[in-house]
């Protein structure tokens, strides 16, 4: 029986998952408050190049990611896990929505008591936006948690994989030991059902919310 450093999964895979959705909540907000509510030129161009993302399969991106791994010295390190998730085309487009459905006289009245701009998301959009951004986050870590190919690719060692790769090493070439991979998921996947339980009510209004207004 081939045994596997489960700790060490998990440490990177969360490690991992914090990244991934502190990057994502952080600048798809900022960029979906910025197409949601200002005013500036090739704003509908630039929204147009992140929706293009959306429908591109993300294979497309390996080649440039892997290059810049590369460049950085990042291979076989837990930074290099985390190079996908720092931008959030997906996350954007999310946002926008939650923002674009926030009554115009709510920010209206915070310009009239002297808040500028930032004051604005940080104050008014941020808190309305709470179930956006709790589904957003997890979203992020179920992308985060199921992703293979990049750590496979980048990666080259067992204690720098997260547990989907790692779950992958047990399958071998020429036989494969199924009741390992099941045990091995059985323990592996338990996180995600627990954040799911958790945060059910705010990611099924997150969902709901995105349909709110076009």
């Amino acid at each position: 029986m081939r045994l596997l450093p489960f700790g060490k999964f998990y440490f990177n895979t969360i490690i991992m998952i914090i990244a991934r959705v502190a990057f994502a909540v952080v600048f798809s907000s900022m960029a979906a408050y910025a197409f949601a509510r200002l005013k500036f030129p090739g704003k509908n161009f630039f929204f147009m190049l992140i929706l293009i993302q959306m429908m591109v399969p993300s294979q497309i991106f390996i080649i440039p990611q892997y290059l810049i791994v590369l460049k950085l010295g990042w291979l076989n390190s837990i930074k290099a896990l985390i190079l996908p998730g720092v931008v959030s085309a997906f996350g954007t487009f999310l946002l926008r929505q939650f923002f674009i459905g926030v009554p115009m006289e709510l920010e209206e009245a915070a310009i009239l008591d002297g808040c500028n701009k930032w004051q604005i998301y940080t104050k008014i959009m941020l808190p309305l936006a709470k179930s956006g951004l709790i589904a957003l986050g997890i979203f992020t870590s179920l992308f985060a948690f199921k992703d293979l190919m990049w750590p496979l690719i980048v990666n080259m060692t067992t204690d720098k994989m997260p547990l989907a790769a790692g779950l992958a090493s047990l399958q071998g070439q020429y036989s494969t030991h199924y009741e390992q991979i099941m045990a091995g998921s059985m323990i592996a996947i338990w996180p995600m059902l627990l954040i799911f339980i958790i945060f059910q009510k705010h990611f099924i209004q997150g969902i709901a919310g995105t349909g709110s207004k076009g």
